[in-house]
């Protein structure tokens, strides 16, 4: 298992797990979400690319709308 820092809190995830996977598991919508990996903005083309590691830090910011 690995352990990372998801908007703060610490977590356990399954070693190769990608951030897509990771979304997928919390059901955050992809779409509506930008993430931050390790203080890089990551775009959404590499969702399914990017393997998360021991210690990675994710921030998940959600697009709400308004007027």
């Amino acid at each position: 298992m690995a352990k990372i820092q998801l908007n703060g809190k610490k977590i356990s995830i399954k070693p190769k797990t990608t951030i897509y996977e990771l979304l997928k598991k919390f059901k955050l919508n992809n779409k509506k979400v930008a993430i931050e990996h390790n203080r890089i903005i990551i775009p959404k083309s590499n969702y399914k690319k990017k393997y998360l590691k021991n210690n990675d830090k994710l921030e998940v910011v959600h697009f709400i709308g308004g007027g």
